[in-house]
């Protein structure tokens, strides 16, 4: 932890006069002796700022090119910055609370240390092809353009009880970009709604929706405590039976954390067995050292009438017998998301580093010829 004082201040002095029918001007006293003092923990800027005179302070947090504004009553606010470099706060002293044209200003500059989020698409990884013997190339989006296909549906909110899991993100569209070939859903730091932490969440959900065959999807993951993204599949009949009656095919999921976490996937399937949830699941992890955030991976299922298998990077890691459930034998739709916290992930921590972002490049559908 640093304190930094800086004794740099600019003082703006605005006289407004008045004119009534007397012709008496009057002077608004600007606040005097504004001094600030910042705390620096990891990231996160601590500022409390004090001034003769003032009736409110109002401080903008300034990275690179990003601004975040603050109006504080009593002096203080805290910001906390997404990269390490060099950033500056700007402190305004108001002589009124109701004003912000007669103010004292300070400027401060400040060094943030600490490891920056992984940003922008890999440039390595693993890929698949567009066709393989026996199959057709049944449906696909490779997410070209700079917009999402009509395919492609927003889920908005947080929905029922943070959407069956406690989930803390609030889902918006704002949140989904296709750029330069990819699909970015975004998980940030970001107060909206009520809730501290926002994401996105697309389905086709009645408008593509498959039965067996071979599906392959190429994405770099994000990473961190508390971060949930998921490449999934629901029944279409989701709507009208409800879950776990309907069936889900997990073809990836990833809770983040150091260690083991960010580099371990899973493999699941939920369905309903004597009207209770039933799931079976299997894991795949990246040798030691290595994050799925790092490189693109390709994630697979290949599903039949009796069995569904599993792959990372055409590596078979898990398999089940299916046969007899009849939620695997009809039309999934699919579902990619990035949740924050729940009841699996927990919370993050401060060791998580935000924006998160999974960049998904391809998704493809093959059915036996």
């Amino acid at each position: 932890m640093k304190n930094f004082l800086f004794g740099l201040t600019i003082l703006f002095v605005f006289a407004s006069c008045s004119q009534d029918d007397d012709s008496v001007d009057s002077i608004v006293e600007i606040p005097t002796n504004l001094t600030t003092t910042v705390t620096i923990n990891e990231k996160t800027v601590s500022i409390t700022a004090t001034a003769d005179g003032a009736a409110n302070f109002s401080f903008l947090f300034i990275e690179n090119d990003v601004e975040t504004f603050v109006v504080s009553e009593d002096g203080t606010a805290s910001h906390t910055f997404v990269f390490s470099g060099t950033h500056q706060v700007r402190t305004r002293a108001y002589s009124t609370a109701n004003s912000f044209f007669d103010f004292a200003e300070k400027y401060d500059s400040f060094q943030i240390e600490g490891e920056d989020p992984i940003t922008g698409p890999p440039t390595t990884g693993y890929s698949s092809p567009l066709s393989y013997p026996g199959y057709n190339l049944v449906w696909n989006d490779e997410f070209e353009g700079n917009s999402l296909s009509s395919d492609w549906t927003q889920e908005l909110g947080n929905g029922t009880w943070g959407w069956g899991n406690n989930e803390q993100q609030y889902y918006r569209s704002q949140n989904t970009l296709v750029q330069d070939g990819y699909l970015q859903i975004t998980a940030r730091k970001q107060a909206y709604e009520g809730y501290n932490y926002t994401s996105s969440r697309i389905k086709t959900q009645g408008k593509q929706s498959f039965k067996y065959g071979r599906v392959d999807i190429r994405a770099a993951l994000p990473y961190g405590k508390g971060i949930w993204p998921a490449l999934w599949m629901l029944g279409e009949d989701y709507s009208s039976v409800g879950w776990p009656l309907c069936g889900e095919i997990d073809v990836m999921e990833m809770v983040g954390g150091e260690g083991l976490n960010d580099r371990t996937v899973h493999g699941t399937m939920h369905w309903s067995h004597n009207n209770s949830h039933a799931s079976y699941s299997g894991t795949n992890s990246l040798p030691s050292g290595q994050k799925f955030a790092e490189e693109f991976h390709v994630f697979s299922i290949i599903w039949n009438e009796s069995q569904i298998r599993f792959y990372r990077d055409d590596i078979q890691y898990h398999v089940m017998n299916t046969a007899s459930i009849p939620a695997f034998h009809e039309d999934f739709f699919f579902i990619f998301n990035v949740a924050v916290g729940g009841n699996w992930p927990g919370s993050p921590n401060p060791s998580t580093l935000f924006p998160q972002t999974m960049i998904v490049d391809y998704v493809r559908v093959f059915q036996e010829e």
